[in-house]
């Protein structure tokens, strides 16, 4: 069940972006974005203080609510983090039936040639059959450059074709900073960018879009090919109650990335850390940064899945108002050394135009917490609406002008 809450929807009578303010009835939040005047921010451990992680953000993965950002829109070299993308990009074409998991992919002599024991590697043979799902696990679990150069080649053709679709995954899941020359982080003069936004982006989109593989292949411990057993770098696995880990980057350039997440019961927060200067103070700063966001905000919840959150009026449709309803169950993380004050808005380009399908996203619901950047969640359309015919829009018209 959702909280008690009430507002007016009435949309004017011409379109334009509407805001409904829902007041909440819960008793441990506040209507307005209220606080103390002595409460701050909870205080970060020091392994993240800015002169050792330039770059760091943490986002509850569910909600997309920012925990804490740090430069999270300047652009870097992700290095071996770029492998991610290529993870998506596969696992996206496995589901479109365009690539099989029981499929074996040739290691051609000149990938060969350029790239064995080339960084980090999965020693692959010359004109070794290697099962698709071999290769997508020496990706994730060990880095493997080689891996992600076959899988390139193999099934898009050419690396330049494999990257195409790549920035087309990455556009199709709102990726708006990002470009890849690359399949595997490789350095290519800066032509490979990204964000820590974008990268969070990306690792809510493999956790929502492919759960299964996902828990397939990230958080892995240990991958074993021809004889040589290698252990996963990732610095949170095995040391984080709840860790999946996903990938770790470090060039010369690039400094020492990381992309990670860890769940705990229903809430899982995905991380970023940028341009730290060794391995040793990432997976400090990892862990810390994680087990700060689950000991310093309490999970409250606030709308169960398919609820309605609010409604919205209809233009021109067979019925005037429509019921918004809640993608996934929505929860807010408030920050507990605080009394934070929390403000819902839902917006929407209003009054909506049928004809409307169930299930279409039609509205945003804004969760502001004080001391917490907005968070953004879809609100889906609770039912089709048709278009109206001529005489159901002149009583539109006519009853639009009474209320």
């Amino acid at each position: 069940m959702g909280p008690n809450w009430t507002h007016d929807i009435r949309a004017p009578r011409t379109a334009m972006a509407r805001t409904i303010r829902l007041a909440i009835g819960f008793v441990f939040l506040s209507l307005a974005l209220v606080a103390s005047a002595s409460a701050q921010r909870p205080e970060l451990p020091a392994s993240l203080d800015e002169s050792r992680v330039p770059v760091a953000l943490l986002v509850d993965a569910d909600t997309g609510q920012v925990l804490f950002s740090r430069n999270a829109n300047r652009r870097f070299v992700p290095a071996s983090i770029t492998k991610v993308m290529t993870l998506y990009t596969a696992f996206d074409l496995i589901d479109a039936g365009q690539l099989d998991l029981r499929q074996s992919l040739t290691v051609r002599p000149q990938v060969w040639m350029e790239w064995r024991a080339k960084g980090s590697s999965m020693f692959l043979n010359a004109q070794d059959r290697v099962p698709l799902a071999d290769l997508l696990t020496g990706i994730a679990t060990v880095s493997a450059n080689d891996a992600a150069i076959v899988v390139a080649e193999e099934a898009a053709g050419s690396v330049s074709a494999w990257t195409t679709q790549m920035n087309a995954k990455a556009r199709a899941i709102g990726m708006t900073q990002s470009h890849f020359a690359t399949p595997n982080g490789w350095p290519d003069e800066g032509q490979t960018f990204t964000t820590a936004s974008d990268l969070v982006t990306l690792g809510r989109a493999m956790v929502d879009n492919h759960p299964d593989k996902f828990a397939r292949f990230v958080g892995v411990p240990e991958f074993r090919y021809q004889s040589i057993t290698q252990s996963n770098r990732d610095p949170m696995l095995g040391r984080v109650n709840g860790a999946d880990g996903i990938k770790t980057g470090y060039t010369n350039e690039a400094g020492f990335g990381y992309l990670g997440t860890a769940r705990r019961g229903p809430q899982r927060l995905m991380l970023v850390l940028v341009g730290v200067t060794s391995s040793g103070a990432r997976a400090r700063a990892a862990r810390d940064l994680v087990e700060w966001g689950f000991g310093e905000f309490e999970r409250r919840p606030l709308f169960s899945k398919a609820s309605a959150v609010g409604e919205a009026r209809v233009q021109n449709g067979t019925e005037r108002y429509l019921n918004l309803l809640a993608e996934r169950d929505i929860a807010v993380s408030l920050p507990q050394a605080l009394e934070p004050g929390l403000e819902l808005n839902i917006t929407y380009e209003g009054p909506l135009r049928a004809p409307i399908t169930a299930g279409e996203q039609v509205a945003t619901l804004e969760i502001r917490v004080y001391g917490v950047e907005t968070a953004q969640v879809p609100l889906l359309a609770g039912k089709s609406i048709a278009k109206a015919g001529f005489f159901g829009r002149i009583y539109n018209a006519v009853a639009g002008w009474f209320a």
